[in-house]
């Protein structure tokens, strides 16, 4: 891996996360100016000693843990689903949300013995949840609106990120249950903080004194 040959690689979350991150960066010195005139490249210079990288929220975890790139700026619902080998080094504090468990309102979500159907984008999450809580359910996988399968009938309830609440409330469904709260992390690869320990700590200690 020819890491010292080339400018610390940091993989942002595109979208909100990336803005956050990239006024984070300005906010620390940094010279964002091709980001923010980036077109359709997905690989920018930040300065002389830094280039980010934008890309999809897993692929972020994915581009870290296999050393492409040193570090990332993800959201903790996406580590919390995918796991991946590499160091969680901070809370950044914006991109809050939070993981709940919601459904129509005014059900018994709880009531009864029988397996309760769970419609979610997020099977690992939503898995680990209710086996904490010692429930058998059925889950099933979303890719887009999670709310319509109980509207549908597809499932008793859902778990998904939650921020305002208003979608679950524009469509007839409520929390039941918070089950974790989101926010952006600073992850950094195992093999990178050892080989470039120094450029990586002080980057490091520069956005901690700046959150």
């Amino acid at each position: 891996m020819e890491n010292g040959n080339r400018p610390l690689r940091i993989a942002l979350t595109k979208g909100r996360l990336e803005k956050d991150t990239v006024g984070l960066l300005e906010k620390i010195g940094y010279d964002c100016s091709a980001v923010h005139d980036k077109g359709r490249k997905l690989i920018l210079p930040v300065g002389d000693s830094i280039e980010v990288v934008l890309a999809k929220a897993a692929d972020v975890i994915t581009y870290v843990e296999n050393g492409v790139c040193d570090m990332g700026v993800v959201g903790k619902d996406t580590i919390m689903e995918m796991n991946g080998k590499f160091f969680e080094i901070a809370d950044l504090g914006f991109g809050r949300c939070k993981f709940a468990l919601a459904g129509k309102k005014g059900s018994d979500f709880y009531s009864g013995y029988n397996v309760k159907t769970i419609a979610t984008k997020y099977p690992n999450v939503s898995r680990a949840f209710f086996e904490k809580k010692g429930m058998d359910v059925d889950i099933v996988k979303i890719e887009g609106s999670v709310e319509l399968a109980p509207l549908l009938g597809l499932a008793d309830a859902i778990v998904d990120i939650v921020e305002t609440g208003t979608t679950l409330r524009e469509n007839g469904l409520e929390v039941f249950e918070d089950i974790s709260p989101i926010s952006a992390r600073l992850i950094v690869n195992r093999v990178s903080l050892k080989m470039r320990q120094q450029e990586i700590e002080s980057l490091i200690t520069l956005i901690e004194d700046n959150l």
